[in-house]
């Protein structure tokens, strides 16, 4: 199947945020194959590609956007390889899987590494973007190789040596723009499936106790800065609770913005941006988003 270039999506009915706009149009494929003909239909749509997948993390701006949104609908099994590096299994996965189906699957496989994961929304494809990670487990940590498509790459595998990983951060290395995920590669530890559920189990009581997990959020919004955690300083700028519109920041989490019904991408800008001039003010701190705007 080709790639098919459909009239563009609503984007609040893509985001987890449920807010945005429409773009100009969308790119879908089903086989990482087809992305190789990427460069010659974006060429003329006469937008900015933006890649979404699950909607997570995402705060998408009001109006017509001037997007082409590229969705790489690469589901299936997750698979395990015969490589065994260091005695690990070795995993491949299409982005387009879902995080938390991969992550239920890896613990009835019993293999370790991303249990920490559960109950973080989005697809596998952007946890690789923007190297999701809780409880001290994170995909960039597991991550063998990566398929890509970018301009400077073509379609590509890419391994360790080809990307760097930090802090809800990845690079492939020599491109600065525009690339794809396609599918990934991780490296698990063998363990007991019920040791694995059973910790699952514990980190998702843990999440739905202290974050509003069940509400339209993107996930936590800004970056916790060195030695500090976002949330305490936008408590202490007095903005748990905070609203602005339909828009707010949780009473559970401050650092989750919720959009209560109605909310704009406006007034998500506008109290984000109320927020890091009062966490300056009061601390010191600049904090850096950590959700993604679309342009």
């Amino acid at each position: 199947m080709p790639l098919e270039l459909r009239p563009g999506p609503l984007l609040a009915d893509r985001t987890t945020l449920r807010l945005g706009g429409r773009a100009l149009a969308e790119v879908v494929f089903t086989r990482p194959e087809e992305a190789e003909g990427l460069g010659d239909v974006l060429a003329g749509q006469g937008g900015a590609p933006f890649v979404l997948g699950g909607g997570s993390n995402v705060l998408a701006r009001d109006g017509e956007v001037p997007l082409v949104i590229v969705s790489p609908r690469l589901a299936g099994e997750p698979v395990i390889l015969h490589e065994r590096p260091e005695g690990k299994i070795r995993v491949r996965v299409g982005a387009g899987v879902k995080l938390q189906r991969l992550v239920a699957w890896l613990a009835t496989q019993g293999l370790a590494g991303l249990g920490g994961l559960v109950g973080v929304p989005g697809s596998v494809g952007g946890a690789v973007a923007g190297n999701a990670g809780s409880y001290g487990e994170a995909m960039g940590e597991v991550l063998a190789r990566v398929r890509v498509w970018s301009p400077e790459t073509g379609l590509a595998w890419i391994s360790r040596q080809g990307f760097s990983t930090a802090y809800r951060r990845f690079a492939l290395t020599g491109v600065a723009g525009f690339f794809v995920v396609l599918e990934a590669e991780i490296d698990c530890e063998v363990d007991e499936p019920i040791a694995i559920r059973q910790a699952m189990i514990a980190h998702l009581k843990q999440k739905k106790a202290s974050q509003p997990i069940t509400a339209a959020t993107a996930g936590c919004v800004f970056k916790n800065p060195p030695g500090e955690a976002a949330w305490k300083l936008l408590e202490a700028a007095g903005f748990r609770g905070k609203r602005l519109g339909g828009m707010g920041f949780s009473e559970k989490h401050a650092n989750f913005l919720v959009n209560f019904g109605g909310g704009t991408g406006r007034e998500a800008l506008s109290l984000l941006a109320s927020a890091r001039e009062a966490v300056r003010e009061k601390s010191g701190h600049e904090l850096e988003l950590e959700v993604r705007v679309t342009p």
